[in-house]
């Protein structure tokens, strides 16, 4: 069965998919947030190490079958180093509950009713989680 690629016209994208989400995952990884690779995860791929393309833009993959990323990865601790972890918004809400980041930083991380943006918001979401790593 040949995948159908994702299509940003007519298709709502599960979590944002471009260049500064991804860039400020990874700062969220250099700044130490740890990942425990599992199913349901979104992955960037910024140093092409998967060989097969991806659906999505920008080399970002989903974790549908573990077994999968494991037989290029071999080990979880590999592929969590090699791979660039994109939590989405409720994985994002859910670390700042563990970082215990103060519920006025979070609310400065909402868009203003002017920009209802929901990317800035998941942008906003990692850039508070980066500052308190």
């Amino acid at each position: 069965m040949k995948s159908t690629p994702f299509d940003p016209k007519k298709d709502l994208a599960p979590i944002p998919f471009n260049r500064e989400a991804c860039g400020a995952a990874k700062i969220m990884k250099q700044k130490g947030l740890k990942w425990q690779p599992q199913v349901g995860c979104f992955v960037w791929d910024e140093k092409k190490v998967i060989e097969v393309s991806s659906p999505f833009p920008h080399r970002i993959y989903f974790v549908l079958n573990l077994g999968h990323f494991l037989r290029r990865f071999d080990t979880l601790e590999n592929m969590a180093e090699q791979l660039i972890w994109l939590p989405t918004w409720f994985q994002a809400r859910q670390i700042c509950r563990r970082l215990e980041i103060p519920a006025e930083k979070l609310v400065e991380a909402l868009p203003s009713a002017e920009e209802d943006d929901p990317e800035s918001e998941l942008l906003r979401l990692y850039r508070s989680i980066a500052e308190h790593l």
